[in-house]
């Protein structure tokens, strides 16, 4: 499939990578051009790490040039596309500008597709184009990270989300098809309970952010690999998880809308990685370098994962020894 990614900043180039690896041809845009510039240098670093790892698919440095093109414009990079997909700000307004400029440009039986975390777009998007409307929301990196959440708006038809779904599935990734919108999805609401915790252990003094990272290593992420939670708590019982919420020992926090550990890092220009420093000290360690170590470690864990397998999801039945 012919595949347009407007935008070309953290998620874009790597969604062009993606699809490049993937067997597609990708025609990529951006308003800065910069940005667009900076695209090629980026997705290759990238593709370099995965070929080390044995996981870039086959695709060459020069097959990533032949399938992947930079177009400076918005009409152009869509002319030809089958699926359009929008990776820009995550704000209302510029979203519905750019799919109502998109709606004279795109053709006719185009799917447009959304990388929205949050955002219900498709009351954003032009009626007409509803019943090929889809949400399809990755996470970052997209090419270390499999699972993709797709929505489709309420006019679209549940076939031409089976065929995206197919195409994804075919690519290797997880695809989980929601039954409607949710803010959030699934894997990101279960991400801002856990933040929202963290930052509550912090800001009232119990935890650091090491302690809080040594428990989730070592305490929940290793089972929640193999088990989710879901089938953990039959593997535990669930008679153990009827009493726990009888016993109504845990609140929520209340969301205040800031986090004072946050507030203070931020005001001391902590700001992650990039800076040197964040919640962590990274000692001055090159930040390409812990990206590119960060993706290295990620590459063997699913190596090692692919071989032992889950015990839960989808489709999925335990192992027997």
């Amino acid at each position: 499939m012919n595949i347009a990614i407007i935008g070309a900043g953290l998620m874009g180039h790597a969604l062009a990578l993606v699809f490049a690896i993937g067997g597609h041809r990708v025609t990529l845009t951006d308003n800065s051009a910069e940005a667009l510039a900076r695209a090629p240098g980026l997705m290759e670093k990238a593709r370099g790490t995965l070929e080390g790892a044995g996981e870039a698919g086959g695709l060459s440095a020069a097959a990533l040039r032949e399938r992947v093109t930079l177009h400076p414009t918005l009409a152009g990079a869509v002319a030809e596309a089958g699926m359009v997909i929008e990776a820009i700000i995550e704000k209302p307004e510029p979203k519905r500008a750019l799919y109502a400029e998109l709606d004279g440009l795109m053709r006719p039986d185009a799917i447009l597709a959304s990388n929205t975390s949050y955002l219900d777009v498709f009351p954003l998007m032009p009626p007409a184009r509803l019943p090929r409307a889809i949400i399809m929301h990755w996470y970052t990196p997209p090419y270390l990270v499999d699972l993709v959440d797709l929505v489709g708006s309420p006019e679209c038809p549940e076939a031409l989300l089976e065929e995206v779904r197919a195409m994804l599935a075919a690519m290797g990734k997880v695809p989980l098809v929601m039954r409607r919108f949710l803010p959030g999805y699934i894997a990101n609401r279960l991400q801002s309970a856990l933040s929202l915790e963290c930052y509550r252990l912090m800001d009232e003094g119990y935890a650091t952010p090491q302690e809080i990272d040594e428990a989730i290593i070592h305490g929940l992420g290793l089972r929640m690999l193999l088990l989710g939670q879901m089938a953990k708590s039959d593997l535990t019982g669930l008679p153990l998880s009827a009493q726990a919420l009888a016993n109504r020992m845990y609140e929520p926090p209340k969301p205040r809308g800031h986090s004072d550990t946050l507030d203070r890092a931020l005001a001391e220009g902590r700001t992650g990685v990039m800076a040197g420093r964040g919640l962590y000290d990274w000692g001055g360690e090159d930040p390409a370098t812990l990206l590119a170590e960060r993706d290295r470690r990620l590459l063997a864990l699913k190596r090692a994962f692919r071989e032992i397998g889950p015990m839960a999801g989808h489709a999925q039945t335990p192992q027997k020894a």
